[in-house]
């Protein structure tokens, strides 16, 4: 039985050949950062937690995990603010949940010291920097948030995107422990899920903008990385445990200047299906990229990805249950 019945498109939109940057794994489709302190957990590939953080952050529990209550695809990153016992239960400490494309940095013990960089403070030579030189209009995702039951009125989640060259640090604010960092920034981006509080049990859509900076940007630097920190607690002091946000296909969107929409006819378009494979053609087609999006009845994405217009395309969805797709 064929597991995808087609539609024909009435149009297609075409982007320009320009490449783009994309962030990597963004849909957390990915896994297999071993992670040092256990062989047990993972991390997404390209992203770090806590547990592979410098080596104060390495000593506390597991705040990010591989979830399959997923947007599309098969899998999402759930990051949760936890409680933990040391000393034999004498000391409480809350960790809070983090997945970063950089590395989580613990000083000391005290929380207000702790900070998200891209060189790990106890080994110089470890840095992770995610590659990245489009300049994008916005940053978009999609989220679901639970608020820690102990004080849920002071419980926010965040998403913070930072476009950057050389090395970065999060907060900014110069300390002893790394030095100010401000002015490599190119451009920000920040979301901050509803009033504190507030309990989001259905995946939601964000997106925010990027605001680009008086300084490198002005001046025509092109950024080299960006550094994106997500967390279920936007306090880094917070002294609850239970926060908990589940976070998939996060991209960047990028000024419409940059697309160019180009209606095809009905004839111009090819798509069909056999057995578990799609494929696409278009026909006398231009030079440029263009998306195919697959979607289940209820209007939930499965699939997206790019393709080259001048050639036929196919893909492989051995992975979707038998029914009918968009």
């Amino acid at each position: 039985m064929k597991i995808i019945s087609t539609l024909i498109l009435s149009a297609a939109f075409s982007v320009s050949a320009i490449a783009q940057t994309t962030i990597t794994n963004g849909g957390f489709e990915n896994w297999g950062n071993t992670v040092p302190a256990s062989d047990t957990c993972t991390e997404p590939t390209n992203w770090y937690s806590d547990l592979s953080g410098s080596s104060n952050a390495m000593l506390g529990i597991e705040t990010c995990f591989k979830s399959t209550t997923a947007h599309s695809g098969s899998y999402c990153v759930k990051v949760v603010t936890e409680k933990d016992l040391i000393l034999g239960g004498l000391i409480t400490e809350y960790i809070n949940g983090v997945v970063t494309t950089g590395v989580v940095n613990a000083p000391t013990t005290s929380k207000t010291d702790g900070y998200i960089g891209t060189i790990n403070y106890s080994s110089a030579t470890d840095i992770r920097r995610m590659s990245f030189t489009g300049q994008p209009d916005s940053l978009v995702g999609w989220y679901q948030y639970t608020p820690s039951s102990t004080s849920p009125g002071t419980e926010r989640g965040k998403v913070r995107a930072i476009l950057h060259i050389g090395n970065y640090f999060d907060p900014e604010t110069p300390t002893t422990n790394h030095p100010a960092c401000i002015d490599s920034q190119v451009a920000s981006a920040l979301f901050l899920t509803d009033t504190p509080g507030t309990t989001v049990s259905t995946w939601t859509r964000f997106s925010v903008p990027f605001t680009y900076s008086t300084g490198l940007y002005a001046s025509g630097m092109a950024p080299q990385y960006i550094m994106i920190n997500v967390t279920p607690s936007a306090n880094q002091n917070t002294n609850v445990a239970g926060s908990t946000l589940l976070l998939d296909d996060l991209e960047v969107v990028y000024n419409p200047t940059s697309v160019s929409n180009t209606i095809m006819k009905e004839a111009d378009v090819n798509v069909y299906a056999y057995e578990k494979t799609v494929f696409v053609n278009f026909i006398n087609a231009s030079a440029g990229q263009s998306v195919i999006t697959i979607m289940d009845i209820t209007g939930k994405k499965v699939f997206s990805q790019s393709m080259t217009n001048e050639k036929l395309s196919s893909y492989n969805l051995s992975d979707l249950n038998t029914g009918v797709y968009i």
